[in-house]
């Protein structure tokens, strides 16, 4: 660092740039409401065959919730944009913790990439359908991949700006289309059938449960970016909050709504037979086509904000590895202009320009190789990384001297742990499912493997950094105050090995 221009680069994230709003805008713009809502929700229906869909997105809400407690609890302590890696260090230990690390690299990296495929793909067949312009779905991608990696770049709060039109729209278009189907229920009677308690005990449940958590992925973010809020105390526990009441309701209430219009006993059949176009025939006989048209438009914008949202996590990611020397000290560089990681951000514009490149070459199917697959296993991986973290606070609170009180600091996170490991438990018996092979697929492991490897290998480096470096083991999880010590709140806490 000391051979960068002091005008260009710099080793501080921007301060005070994001309140509470901007914060819950980027978060729920990762969960992509309206991308869950048109094809999650459709998806859960029609793979799993459960009518209790609506249940299991409030079922794992409730659980998110929970989880909640004690990472909010975590957060008023330690301001980190290491998030999952500076909170699983500080809970159960530097190579624990370096390992945790890998694991959010490869899962966020998947969920970034993987998008791009679902862009590429949608964007691609709406300009045909529309407008019959025939364009290949990697050029689509590479189009979107382009504004993505300018953005990257740009002032964090510009970003929010723009995450916060595009998530507005999204959330109106939704509930004008749950208010449309509601209003006019098959058979002339709106049932509740979907939301029965009693669904949570149905077969299937579990895959629901696995489809549902999916929706769900970038609430988790909040933490990300607590560097750069006006309040990290007030700003991150709130916005958490409210992202996880916020997407739960709204995709309750539009799973619900969905099988109002169709009725309860043809939800399934009908999710199968029409795909993610399922919310749109539903609509469409009761609005314009110009308004149907604008809430396609926004599908494809609702990937570009998730898009956009997962790149700035891998981002500041590398930019938390980097600063810590964990990772080489080039990517714990920000733009001294802009105050975003230059560097992380332009390395994982590169790495998914590469993936896109390698698809488009190898001929793969942009939806089930690309979108569908490695978003699966993006989500595995941020599961495992919460399952972990809610162990993580146990121990970091164990080991401190707090003000906590044990709902916060074990009864939650204990609780939190039991129900996200029988959630993961069920993914990885079901995850061949979830890919659509055969329950002898070697790919039915060789996905959740790969996080097994990077974690291996992350505890393994910082082994090596123990013994060949110790400083910089040292201030493995500090971030900004690897100098002064972990900024905590005046609660003290002893730093596991």
């Amino acid at each position: 660092m000391s051979h960068s221009k002091p005008d260009t680069v710099s080793a501080v994230l921007a301060r005070g740039r994001l309140g509470i709003p901007s914060v819950v805008f980027f978060v729920i713009a990762a969960a992509a409401p309206l991308t869950v809502v048109a094809g999650g929700a459709t998806t859960g229906y029609a793979v799993t065959g459960v009518t209790g869909i609506p249940v299991s997105y409030l079922l794992v809400a409730a659980v998110l919730a929970l989880f909640a407690v004690g990472y909010v609890a975590m957060s008023r302590r330690i301001v980190n944009a290491g998030a999952f890696y500076t909170y699983v260090t500080r809970g159960l230990g530097r190579p624990a913790g370096v390992g945790a690390a890998m694991v959010a690299l490869l899962a966020y990296n998947a969920m970034q990439i993987g998008l791009y495929g679902g862009a590429g793909a949608v964007t691609a067949q709406f300009l045909n359908d529309r407008y019959g312009v025939g364009l290949t779905w990697w050029s689509c991608a590479l189009a979107v991949w382009a504004v993505v990696a300018v953005l990257g770049v740009a002032r964090i709060d510009l970003n929010g700006r723009v995450l916060a039109v595009v998530l507005v729209a999204e959330c109106v278009v939704a509930l004008t289309f749950d208010a449309i189907m509601v209003t006019h229920p098959a058979d002339g009677t709106v049932s509740f059938d979907t939301l029965a308690p009693s669904h949570v005990f149905a077969a299937g449940i579990g895959a629901a449960l696995v489809t549902a958590i999916t929706g769900f992925v970038g609430f988790e973010g909040t933490v990300v970016f607590s560097e750069e809020t006006k309040d990290p105390r007030r700003t991150i526990a709130r916005a958490t909050y409210i992202a996880v009441a916020v997407t739960g309701l709204l995709y309750g209430l539009s799973a619900w709504a969905m099988s109002v219009a169709t009725g309860p006993d043809r939800i399934v059949a009908a999710a199968r037979a029409d795909g993610t176009d399922l919310i749109f025939n539903l609509v469409s006989p009761y609005l314009a086509d110009s308004i149907v048209t604008v809430a396609r438009v926004l599908f494809i914008t609702s990937l570009f904000a998730a898009l956009l949202s997962f790149h700035h996590t891998v981002a500041r990611y590398l930019f938390a590895l980097g600063r810590e020397r964990v990772l080489p000290a080039v990517f714990g560089r920000t733009s001294r202009r802009t105050g975003a990681p230059k560097v992380g951000s332009l390395v994982q514009s590169g790495l998914a320009f590469a993936v896109l490149v390698g698809y488009a070459v190898a001929g793969a199917d942009p939806i089930v190789h690309l979108f569908f697959w490695v978003t699966v296993t993006g989500g595995l991986g941020v599961l495992i990384l919460m399952t972990v973290t809610s162990a993580a606070v146990i121990g970091f609170f164990a080991r401190s001297t707090h003000t906590e009180g044990p709902w916060r600091s074990l009864i939650a996170p204990g609780l939190a742990t039991v129900a996200l490991g029988g959630i993961l438990t069920v993914t990885l018996r079901e995850f061949a499912t979830l890919l659509g092979v055969a329950p002898d697929s070697p790919l039915r492991w060789t996905f959740p493997a790969a996080y097994a490897a990077v974690a291996l290998l992350g505890i393994a480096w910082a082994l090596v950094l123990r013994t060949t470096n110790p400083d910089v083991y040292a201030a493995v999880g500090l971030g900004a105050d690897r100098d002064t010590g972990p900024r905590l709140a005046p609660d003290t806490v002893r730093q596991p090995a």
